[in-house]
């Protein structure tokens, strides 16, 4: 059944629900590894893993994600995007019993290789599920709500693991984190009976009548509202138009074509890959060790720390609920970039000093490292993609960009124990010298989304060619009105765009 039985803001909040407890999973799952690495059990366990192994089973994960980002560039237009995180859920179920008995190196490296894989096809299609539910002008905020999710994941695995080490010295120390994945997986599958498909979705698929009671639903409307109507007249008219050019193939996502498809696929993947090459894996996956390994600290107060360092993660993450849309995504992403690279440089010197004063002067940068990069880099990354897309190839370009994701994350995670220990503060020089890098980037190439509605954006793609962007700030488009209608300045053409990416009058 594809509408559910919710409507209003039960119908969006249980949209918003399902979708954070899948960023909540994707935050926990990243973590949970680095959680228990160093326990005596699991060390004991799997046979005293050195550094390349360790990285080994952390980043075979990440392989896992990418074939399963490419499994929903294949599927999930057949699918649809609540069925696909309905299979990659239950793929993540497998993956997780296999993982909790896991008793080998293989087994392990096997079972992260298929959890991952679920959750691959799941961080594809829970961002464009939601997006396709939600107005433009609230869009961002809740996907800000999702970032955060995944923030309270990593303070969540650490303190389930700084628990489970009372177990020691038996087993149980190290299965019950991992096995507590599936507390969320059960939530989401017990939630998705009740919700609607997406509506945009559905229209692609010449399903009108049940789009528009999708849109009723979501609304809180009636199907012959004046506002329900209007809203799916202005997707089904986007989708008549992308139609008349055919289905689209793989290879027309590689294409650039009137719908400058390629530029869309290569933007959509470079804040993904921002999101990788900030270097916030190399600390957020092994943070426990980094604390140990290299600061000397013991077992217990790296993942005190840790745990620690992930509250206030999550507690800062909100703070662009109140401002994304105002802001944009653009000022955010080049601000965040900007303050990142200022704290890896901080954390490269007090590394190389290595003193007892420079060790905690360490900690502390790298406590403002996640701070500054949840207020730009983390929001952006998992939102942009799937706003620039063009319905008929969204779902795969945002598998290609979610791809490129998970490829830059599995190269990260693989080197960093061994970086770690023959880098050493060069490590994290690298790191300021990549973050300073997206700044000229962003400001350069890359259209503002904010306050603009998914088909807005296809009209600012066919007025711009491939190169320097014009459209540096955010829409037009302001919160309905009583009536339900999402309204733009009428004495604004938001096509019209000068030098500055402001609207001409």
């Amino acid at each position: 059944m594809v509408r559910g039985n919710l409507s209003g803001g039960k119908a969006r909040g249980g949209i918003a629900a399902i979708c954070g407890v899948a960023f909540l999973l994707f935050g926990y799952d990243q973590g949970v590894l680095g959680a228990v690495i160093g326990l005596d059990s699991f060390r004991r366990e799997f046979d005293d893993p050195n550094p390349t192994l360790e990285g080994i089973i952390a980043a075979i994960y990440d392989i896992g994600c990418f074939l399963g980002a490419m499994l929903a560039f294949v599927t999930a237009d057949y699918l649809g995007r609540k069925g696909s995180v309905t299979w990659g859920t239950w793929i993540m179920v497998v993956g997780t019993i296999l993982q909790t008995s896991s008793t080998e190196n293989v087994q392990m490296i096997l079972s992260r290789v298929v959890t991952g894989i679920g959750n691959g096809m799941n961080t594809v299609n829970v961002p464009i599920w939601q997006s396709e539910s939600f107005k433009s002008h609230n869009r961002g905020a809740m996907l800000i709500i999702q970032s955060a999710l995944i923030a309270l994941g990593h303070p969540l695995s650490t303190f389930m693991g700084l628990a489970s080490r009372q177990a020691e010295p038996s087993s149980f120390g190290w299965r019950w984190p991992i096995a507590f994945q599936g507390v969320f997986m059960l939530l989401i599958l017990l939630g998705l009976p009740f919700l609607p498909e997406s509506p945009r979705w559905l229209v692609h698929k010449g399903r009108i009548e049940e789009a528009t009671d999708v849109f009723a639903r979501l609304g809180g409307r009636d199907v012959n509202d004046p506002a329900t109507i209007l809203e799916r007249d202005e997707i089904v008219q986007s989708v008549q138009e992308e139609k008349k050019l055919g289905e689209a193939t793989w290879g027309e996502v590689f294409t650039e074509g009137p719908n400058r498809n390629i530029s869309r696929v290569l933007l959509g993947a470079g804040p993904y890959m921002m999101n990788q090459w900030s270097g916030i894996n190399s600390l957020a996956y092994f943070l426990p060790i980094t604390f140990e390994r290299n600061l000397g600290m013991t077992t217990e107060l790296s993942l005190i720390l840790a745990g620690v360092l992930g509250i206030q993660y999550f507690c800062i993450s909100w703070l662009p609920y109140f401002f994304i849309e105002k802001v944009g995504r653009r000022k955010m992403l080049m601000g965040s970039a900007a303050a990142c690279s200022f704290c890896m440089v901080m954390i490269a010197i007090m590394r190389k000093v290595d003193t007892i004063a420079a060790r905690w002067v360490f900690v502390a940068f790298t406590f403002v490292f996640f701070d500054v990069f949840s207020l730009g880099i983390l929001p952006v990354s998992w939102m942009y993609a799937s706003e620039i897309m063009p319905l008929r190839t969204r779902n795969k370009g945002v598998a290609l960009g979610v791809g490129s994701h998970w490829l830059s994350n599995f190269v990260v995670v693989f080197v960093t124990p061994d970086a770690i220990a023959d880098l050493e503060h060069w490590l994290y020089v690298i790191w300021a010298l990549l973050n300073a890098s997206f700044v000229p980037i962003t400001w350069l190439w890359y259209p503002e989304t904010a306050r603009r509605s998914l088909e807005d954006m296809d009209e600012v793609f066919r007025h711009e060619r491939f190169g320097l962007t014009k459209t540096r700030s955010p829409g037009t488009r302001t919160k309905e009105g009583g009536d339900g209608v999402i309204r733009r300045d009428p004495e604004v053409d938001l096509y019209q765009i000068d030098a500055k990416g402001s609207p001409k009058s």
